[in-house]
C-alpha cells in the first residue's frame, strides 16, 4: 500500500492465511535495504499527514527498488516515522521500564518468543504468533533481522544516554536475529553489521 511493491522473497500469496479471531496474521517484510526502510518511513509519514524525518538525495537508482545508495539526512524537528536508534531498539527489546532482565525479548526460553533456525523450518512466520515481551511487543527476537538508524561502531568506554553511533561509515546495524539465526544471535544484547547493499527487515519509531 505504501511502496507499491512487495520486495519479500516469500509473499503471503505463497502461504495459506493464518487467521485469528479478527484478522489475517501477516509475515514481516524482509529483503529491504536500509535506504528502502528510510524511504518507507517518509512515505508513510506523508500518507498520515506527518512531517517526514528524512531528506533523501543522490538516490540510486533514481526510481524503483532496491535503493543501494543515497545521501540521507535526518531532521530532529520532524514528527514523522523513523528507524529507532540502536539504543532505543535494545531498550524496547529488553522490555523498557518493565524489563525482567531476560536474555531474549520477553523470556529466557527462546522458543517461547522467537522463530529461529531450530523451529522456523527456514520460513518467515506470521507476526504475533510467539509471546510478546514485557511491553507487549512481538518478534524482537527472531523472525527477521531489523535495521536500526545507527552506523555500526564499537561501544564507547563511558556511559551514554541514547547514543546515536558513529557520525561516518557505510555500515548500519542489524538487531534481533532471524529465522536462520542461532539462539545466541537472537539475544537482546547481540548486534550485527549489515553490510551494504544488504537486506533485512525493520521496525518503526514515531518522532515526538
Amino acid at each position: 500500500m505504501v511502496m507499491g511493491v512487495n520486495p519479500s522473497h516469500c509473499t503471503e500469496a505463497e502461504f495459506p492465511l493464518i487467521l485469528n479471531e479478527s484478522s489475517a496474521l501477516l509475515r514481516p517484510v524482509e529483503n529491504v535495504t536500509w535506504y528502502d526502510a528510510v524511504e518507507f518511513c517518509n512515505k508513510l509519514s506523508v500518507l498520515e499527514g506527518l512531517v517526514p524525518v528524512y531528506t533523501i538525495s543522490k538516490r540510486y537508482p533514481s526510481t524503483g527498488y532496491p535503493i543501494t545508495s543515497a545521501t540521507v539526512v535526518g531532521s530532529g524537528s520532524a514528527n514523522g516515522y523513523r528507524l529507532p536508534t540502536e539504543a532505543e531498539w535494545e531498550y524496547a527489546a529488553r522490555g523498557g521500564n518493565r524489563s525482567k532482565g531476560y536474555e531474549f525479548s520477553g523470556s529466557n526460553m527462546i522458543g517461547d518468543v522467537a522463530w529461529y533456525w531450530e523451529n522456523s523450518n527456514g520460513s518467515k512466520q506470521p507476526v504475533g504468533t510467539k509471546a510478546p515481551n514485557e511491553l507487549g511487543i512481538y518478534d524482537m527476537s527472531g523472525n527477521v533481522w531489523e535495521w536500526v538508524s545507527d552506523r555500526y561502531g564499537t561501544y564507547t568506554a563511558t556511559a551514554k544516554t541514547n547514543p546515536t553511533g558513529p557520525v561516518s561509515g557505510s555500515n548500519r546495524v542489524w538487531r534481533g536475529g532471524g529465522i536462520n539465526s542461532a539462539a545466541s544471535s537472537c539475544r537482546v544484547a547481540y548486534r550485527y553489521t549489515g553490510y551494504f547493499p544488504s537486506f533485512s527487515g525493520f521496525r518503526l519509531a514515531l518522532s515526538e
